[in-house]
């Protein structure tokens, strides 16, 4: 299973923002997507993900109203991506690796939509589940 198959099931919707508004800004879109995190785009181009850890960063070292922060001050610039190619197994071993909870999927440097850890987590379980059906009944026959 690759992450092209969860973009199938889930959708390619991904939640951006510009670099030049502000973390306020970002905390109003995150919860009205109820989403975790969103990626930065000055226009079609990818520069960044801000993320509530981001948020809660920002918090605790910045002594200004988040009204006041820009997102190209707060965001992670080094932006890890995967491809729609990336095996499902793959992709669960660098997001725990690298700590990462949420990872935009590129497509031909575009990008083709955003996966989660849940996400990830979700499709391995499936996964697993059906593995262990045909086995159970390969080993009742």
């Amino acid at each position: 299973m690759k992450l092209s198959d969860i973009l199938q099931t889930k959708g390619s919707k991904v939640f951006t923002i510009g670099p030049h508004a502000t973390l306020a800004d970002v905390v109003a879109a995150m919860v009205e997507h109820n989403c975790g995190s969103l990626v930065v785009c000055d226009g079609d181009q990818m520069v960044g993900i801000i993320t509530e850890r981001d948020i809660l960063r920002a918090c605790a070292v910045v002594d200004r109203p988040l009204s006041q922060v820009s997102v190209h001050e707060r965001m992670t610039r080094k932006v890890i991506s995967g491809s729609i190619h990336d095996k499902i197994s793959d992709v669960m071993g660098w997001m725990t690796e690298l700590r990462i909870r949420h990872l935009p999927v590129m497509e031909q440097g575009k990008l083709a939509g955003m996966v989660s850890i849940g996400d990830i987590v979700k499709a391995e379980h499936g996964l697993l589940s059906v593995e262990n059906e045909y086995l159970k009944h390969y080993i009742q026959r």
